[in-house]
Protein backbone atom coordinates (compact mmCIF):
# COMPACT_ATOMS: atom_id res chain seq x y z
CA UNK A 1 0.00 0.00 0.00
CA UNK A 2 1.42 3.01 -0.79
CA UNK A 3 1.68 5.88 2.33
CA UNK A 4 0.33 8.69 1.21
CA UNK A 5 -3.48 10.16 -0.13
CA UNK A 6 -2.43 8.81 -4.04
CA UNK A 7 -3.32 5.45 -3.26
CA UNK A 8 -6.87 6.29 -2.96
CA UNK A 9 -6.74 8.37 -6.09
CA UNK A 10 -4.37 5.18 -8.11
CA UNK A 11 -6.92 3.38 -6.88
CA UNK A 12 -9.80 5.08 -8.93
CA UNK A 13 -7.72 4.68 -11.64
CA UNK A 14 -7.32 0.85 -11.58
CA UNK A 15 -11.11 0.81 -10.82
CA UNK A 16 -11.68 1.59 -14.54
CA UNK A 17 -15.08 3.32 -13.88
CA UNK A 18 -16.07 3.12 -17.72
CA UNK A 19 -18.70 4.54 -19.45
CA UNK A 20 -20.29 3.82 -22.52
CA UNK A 21 -17.62 5.75 -24.89
CA UNK A 22 -14.52 7.89 -24.51
CA UNK A 23 -16.41 10.84 -23.25
CA UNK A 24 -18.94 9.89 -21.07
CA UNK A 25 -19.24 10.97 -17.99
CA UNK A 26 -18.23 8.15 -14.59
CA UNK A 27 -14.68 7.46 -16.66
CA UNK A 28 -10.68 8.43 -16.51
CA UNK A 29 -10.13 10.30 -19.50
CA UNK A 30 -6.24 10.59 -20.76
CA UNK A 31 -5.75 14.57 -22.07
CA UNK A 32 -2.78 16.30 -23.45
CA UNK A 33 -1.32 19.91 -23.55
CA UNK A 34 1.59 21.55 -25.22
CA UNK A 35 4.44 23.84 -23.52
CA UNK A 36 7.05 25.12 -25.19
CA UNK A 37 6.37 22.80 -27.84
CA UNK A 38 6.43 19.78 -25.56
CA UNK A 39 3.48 17.52 -24.83
CA UNK A 40 2.23 16.74 -21.02
CA UNK A 41 0.01 14.07 -21.03
CA UNK A 42 -2.94 14.19 -17.44
CA UNK A 43 -5.88 12.02 -16.30
CA UNK A 44 -9.17 13.57 -15.53
CA UNK A 45 -12.21 11.59 -13.86
CA UNK A 46 -15.80 13.14 -14.83
CA UNK A 47 -18.50 11.84 -12.67
CA UNK A 48 -21.30 9.91 -13.09
CA UNK A 49 -24.74 11.72 -14.70
CA UNK A 50 -26.57 11.39 -12.04
CA UNK A 51 -24.94 14.75 -10.73
CA UNK A 52 -27.07 18.33 -9.47
CA UNK A 53 -28.12 20.24 -12.46
CA UNK A 54 -25.39 22.74 -13.43
CA UNK A 55 -21.89 23.53 -14.00
CA UNK A 56 -19.25 21.32 -12.46
CA UNK A 57 -16.32 22.30 -10.29
CA UNK A 58 -13.05 21.61 -10.58
CA UNK A 59 -10.28 19.74 -8.30
CA UNK A 60 -6.75 19.97 -9.31
CA UNK A 61 -4.63 16.97 -7.37
CA UNK A 62 -1.39 17.49 -7.32
CA UNK A 63 0.59 14.07 -6.43
CA UNK A 64 3.62 13.64 -4.36
CA UNK A 65 7.10 13.57 -5.61
CA UNK A 66 7.10 9.67 -5.93
CA UNK A 67 4.54 9.95 -8.34
CA UNK A 68 6.70 11.92 -10.94
CA UNK A 69 7.20 11.01 -14.49
CA UNK A 70 6.76 11.63 -18.16
CA UNK A 71 3.95 9.05 -19.49
CA UNK A 72 0.78 11.57 -18.11
CA UNK A 73 -0.69 8.45 -16.42
CA UNK A 74 -0.19 8.03 -12.94
CA UNK A 75 1.11 5.02 -11.76
CA UNK A 76 -1.16 2.51 -10.04
CA UNK A 77 -0.90 0.85 -6.62
CA UNK A 78 -2.46 0.12 -3.10
CA UNK A 79 -5.93 -2.25 -2.48
CA UNK A 80 -8.45 0.65 -2.29
CA UNK A 81 -9.91 0.39 -5.67
CA UNK A 82 -13.37 -0.61 -4.89
CA UNK A 83 -13.95 1.79 -1.41
CA UNK A 84 -12.47 4.64 -3.95
CA UNK A 85 -15.20 3.61 -6.69
CA UNK A 86 -17.60 4.41 -4.45
CA UNK A 87 -16.26 7.63 -2.68
CA UNK A 88 -15.28 9.44 -5.90
CA UNK A 89 -18.38 8.92 -6.98
CA UNK A 90 -20.42 10.57 -4.69
CA UNK A 91 -18.24 13.68 -5.21
CA UNK A 92 -19.82 16.32 -7.89
CA UNK A 93 -16.69 17.10 -9.30
CA UNK A 94 -14.59 17.06 -11.83
CA UNK A 95 -11.07 15.46 -10.79
CA UNK A 96 -8.12 17.10 -12.55
CA UNK A 97 -4.71 15.21 -12.35
CA UNK A 98 -1.75 16.26 -14.04
CA UNK A 99 1.62 14.66 -13.56
CA UNK A 100 4.84 16.55 -12.53
CA UNK A 101 8.08 15.51 -14.80
CA UNK A 102 10.96 13.63 -13.18
CA UNK A 103 13.49 16.00 -11.26
CA UNK A 104 10.85 18.83 -11.51
CA UNK A 105 8.46 20.16 -8.68
CA UNK A 106 5.27 22.31 -9.27
CA UNK A 107 6.48 25.41 -8.81
CA UNK A 108 8.96 25.55 -11.57
CA UNK A 109 7.79 27.80 -14.30
CA UNK A 110 7.27 24.62 -16.83
CA UNK A 111 5.15 23.21 -14.97
CA UNK A 112 3.46 25.54 -13.79
CA UNK A 113 2.20 26.82 -16.87
CA UNK A 114 1.34 23.15 -18.28
CA UNK A 115 -0.74 22.64 -14.68
CA UNK A 116 -2.51 26.19 -15.61
CA UNK A 117 -3.07 25.32 -19.13
CA UNK A 118 -4.54 22.07 -18.31
CA UNK A 119 -6.79 23.58 -16.11
CA UNK A 120 -7.72 26.52 -18.51
CA UNK A 121 -8.31 22.98 -21.23
CA UNK A 122 -10.87 21.30 -18.78
CA UNK A 123 -12.88 24.58 -18.25
CA UNK A 124 -13.43 24.95 -21.69
CA UNK A 125 -13.86 21.49 -23.00
CA UNK A 126 -16.19 20.56 -20.06
CA UNK A 127 -18.01 24.17 -19.61
CA UNK A 128 -16.87 23.52 -16.03
CA UNK A 129 -17.60 26.34 -13.34
CA UNK A 130 -14.93 28.59 -13.29
CA UNK A 131 -15.99 30.26 -9.71
CA UNK A 132 -15.69 26.86 -8.14
CA UNK A 133 -11.72 25.34 -8.53
CA UNK A 134 -10.27 23.75 -5.92
CA UNK A 135 -6.41 23.03 -5.10
CA UNK A 136 -5.68 19.37 -3.42
CA UNK A 137 -2.16 17.97 -3.09
CA UNK A 138 -0.09 15.76 -0.75
CA UNK A 139 3.54 16.13 0.43
CA UNK A 140 4.93 17.84 -2.65
CA UNK A 141 1.89 18.13 -4.14
CA UNK A 142 0.91 19.76 -0.88
CA UNK A 143 3.66 22.45 -1.52
CA UNK A 144 2.45 23.15 -4.80
CA UNK A 145 -1.02 23.95 -3.32
CA UNK A 146 0.33 27.18 -2.16
CA UNK A 147 2.80 27.49 -4.95
CA UNK A 148 -0.55 27.92 -7.34
CA UNK A 149 -2.52 29.54 -4.34
CA UNK A 150 0.31 32.33 -3.92
CA UNK A 151 0.91 32.72 -7.92
CA UNK A 152 -2.94 33.13 -8.75
CA UNK A 153 -4.70 34.31 -5.56
CA UNK A 154 -7.81 35.04 -7.31
CA UNK A 155 -8.28 31.63 -9.21
CA UNK A 156 -9.16 29.02 -6.25
CA UNK A 157 -11.96 28.79 -3.95
CA UNK A 158 -10.49 26.71 -1.79
CA UNK A 159 -7.25 24.74 -0.57
CA UNK A 160 -6.55 21.31 1.00
CA UNK A 161 -2.92 20.83 2.36
CA UNK A 162 -1.74 17.28 2.99
CA UNK A 163 1.71 17.25 4.72
CA UNK A 164 2.87 21.00 2.67
CA UNK A 165 4.74 23.16 3.03
CA UNK A 166 5.54 26.74 1.84
CA UNK A 167 7.23 26.49 -1.75
CA UNK A 168 9.32 30.20 -0.76
CA UNK A 169 12.45 29.38 -0.09
CA UNK A 170 14.33 32.41 1.38
CA UNK A 171 12.94 34.97 3.04
CA UNK A 172 9.67 35.44 4.54
CA UNK A 173 8.90 31.84 3.59
CA UNK A 174 5.29 31.62 5.40
CA UNK A 175 4.11 35.35 6.04
CA UNK A 176 4.51 36.17 2.34
CA UNK A 177 2.18 33.19 1.30
CA UNK A 178 -0.48 34.02 3.86
CA UNK A 179 -0.72 37.89 2.19
CA UNK A 180 -1.16 36.64 -0.97
CA UNK A 181 -3.69 33.79 -0.29
CA UNK A 182 -5.41 36.33 1.85
CA UNK A 183 -8.73 35.03 2.59
CA UNK A 184 -8.73 31.99 0.78
CA UNK A 185 -10.65 28.81 2.93
CA UNK A 186 -8.00 26.57 3.52
CA UNK A 187 -7.82 23.45 5.18
CA UNK A 188 -4.07 22.34 6.14
CA UNK A 189 -3.49 18.43 7.52
CA UNK A 190 -0.64 16.98 8.99
CA UNK A 191 0.92 14.28 10.99
CA UNK A 192 2.95 15.30 14.25
CA UNK A 193 5.17 12.50 13.90
CA UNK A 194 6.04 13.41 10.08
CA UNK A 195 9.31 12.40 9.62
CA UNK A 196 9.66 13.13 5.80
CA UNK A 197 8.02 16.53 5.58
CA UNK A 198 8.62 18.19 9.28
CA UNK A 199 5.24 19.38 11.02
CA UNK A 200 6.09 23.18 11.44
CA UNK A 201 5.62 23.62 7.96
CA UNK A 202 2.31 23.34 8.70
CA UNK A 203 2.01 25.03 11.63
CA UNK A 204 3.81 27.90 10.66
CA UNK A 205 1.84 28.34 7.12
CA UNK A 206 -1.46 27.90 10.21
CA UNK A 207 0.19 30.45 12.04
CA UNK A 208 1.01 33.02 9.29
CA UNK A 209 -2.85 32.85 8.06
CA UNK A 210 -4.27 33.36 11.32
CA UNK A 211 -1.73 36.57 11.63
CA UNK A 212 -3.19 37.66 7.93
CA UNK A 213 -6.88 37.38 9.40
CA UNK A 214 -7.32 34.08 6.81
CA UNK A 215 -9.86 31.57 6.81
CA UNK A 216 -7.93 28.54 7.51
CA UNK A 217 -9.02 25.10 9.84
CA UNK A 218 -5.84 22.68 11.07
CA UNK A 219 -6.07 19.22 11.64
CA UNK A 220 -2.34 17.78 13.16
CA UNK A 221 -2.67 13.99 14.03
CA UNK A 222 -0.66 12.80 17.47
CA UNK A 223 1.61 9.71 16.43
CA UNK A 224 0.33 9.75 12.81
CA UNK A 225 3.70 10.22 10.02
CA UNK A 226 3.47 10.96 6.89
CA UNK A 227 0.94 8.65 6.11
CA UNK A 228 -1.68 10.80 6.78
CA UNK A 229 -3.85 10.19 3.88
CA UNK A 230 -6.25 7.57 6.05
CA UNK A 231 -7.06 9.99 8.86
CA UNK A 232 -7.70 12.69 5.64
CA UNK A 233 -10.40 10.11 4.28
CA UNK A 234 -11.68 9.76 7.63
CA UNK A 235 -12.82 13.53 7.84
CA UNK A 236 -16.40 12.99 6.79
CA UNK A 237 -16.77 16.95 6.95
CA UNK A 238 -13.88 17.71 3.94
CA UNK A 239 -15.67 17.42 0.54
CA UNK A 240 -18.69 19.05 1.94
CA UNK A 241 -16.50 21.78 2.92
CA UNK A 242 -14.56 22.10 0.58
CA UNK A 243 -17.40 22.15 -2.41
CA UNK A 244 -19.16 24.43 -0.69
CA UNK A 245 -16.59 27.06 -1.17
CA UNK A 246 -16.93 29.39 -4.12
CA UNK A 247 -15.59 32.71 -5.28
CA UNK A 248 -17.94 36.04 -4.85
Amino acid sequence: MRNDIFSVLSGLFSAGLSGKNGIDQGEILSRKVEVEAKSYGFQLYVPPPAQPAGKLPVIVFLHGIRERGTSGVLPVGGGLSQFVRQYFKQIPAIILIPQCRPESYWSDPVMDEMVTRALAQTIEEFGADDRRLYLIGVSMGGYGVWHFAAAYPEKFAALVSICGGSSIVKGERFAAVAKKIGKTPAWLFHGAADKIVPVDESRELVKALRENHGNVRYNEYENVGHNVWMNVLAEKDLMTWLLAQNLK
